[in-house]
Formats: C-alpha cells, sequence, structure tokens
C-alpha cells in the first residue's frame, strides 16, 4: 500500500475542490517520491465540473511535483520524512544560496521600510494636475 494510499485512502464516492486540491498535491509528491497513482489522479480530474476546479488540481499536482523535488534535492531527509513534512507538516524546503543577504534584516533594499516612506513622499497626482498657465 502505497504512503498515499495509507493517508488518504481511494474509496472516495465525491470530492469537494479543496479535498481534491489536497489530493492532487500529495499524489504529486508521493509521484516524486517514487510512487505512482495515475489513476487516482484521473479520477480526481474527472470529479471536477468545472474547467477552473480542473486546473486547479492540475497546478496543485504540478506544485506537489516541484515542492518533492526540491525538497529531495534540498535535504538529506529519506522519502518517508519528506512525505510526512510536505503532507502533513509545514515545513518549506529553501536553498540556502537562495535567502537574501542585502538590505536591513535580509531584505533586498526595494523592500527596506525607509525606501518606502521616501517613494510615498513622492505626488502621483503630477501627471494628471491641471498645467500652471490654467491658473490664472
Amino acid at each position: 500500500m502505497s504512503r498515499y494510499e495509507r493517508e488518504f485512502g481511494t474509496d472516495w464516492e465525491t470530492l469537494g475542490k479543496d479535498e481534491a486540491t489536497d489530493r492532487a498535491y500529495a499524489i504529486g509528491v508521493a509521484e516524486r517520491l517514487g510512487e505512482y497513482n495515475r489513476e487516482e489522479l484521473e479520477a480526481i480530474y474527472a470529479e471536477m465540473n468545472s474547467a477552473y476546479h480542473k486546473s486547479m488540481v492540475e497546478l496543485a499536482y504540478d506544485e506537489g511535483r516541484n515542492e518533492a523535488k526540491e525538497a529531495a534535492e534540498t535535504t538529506s531527509a529519506d522519502r518517508d520524512a519528506l512525505w510526512a513534512d510536505l503532507i502533513n507538516g509545514e515545513k518549506t524546503y529553501i536553498d540556502e544560496d537562495d535567502v537574501p543577504t542585502s538590505g536591513r534584516d535580509g531584505l533586498p533594499s526595494a523592500l527596506d521600510s525607509s525606501e518606502l516612506l521616501d517613494r510615498q513622499s513622492i505626488d502621483s497626482t503630477d501627471a494628471v494636475d491641471r498645467p500652471d498657465f490654467l491658473d490664472r
């Protein structure tokens, strides 16, 4: 029995959009960890009654695959730990080289609050103000 089947089961009769996206995400994670369950993904996809909900299922599946790939590349945790972290936990795996180090508190200078205050002092209505020669 796969991790997905143990966690979610496959004996559902109907799915709401939230449960469908959760399951699609989990199938994406499981696939990156070597457990394929395309029949379940296709059944979830077929259960969705609108193009919007179908696209949400596709996005959730892709997100699960991508996050599992990134987690596997950036940590030495085994597959069971990755599954537990991605499905049950709230861990996010970040490559240490991608962590911002500039600016105040590691924020990029564009997000530094002192610069935001300076930008707010600029009158953004100048471009649409009445020309001075009409103020006579």
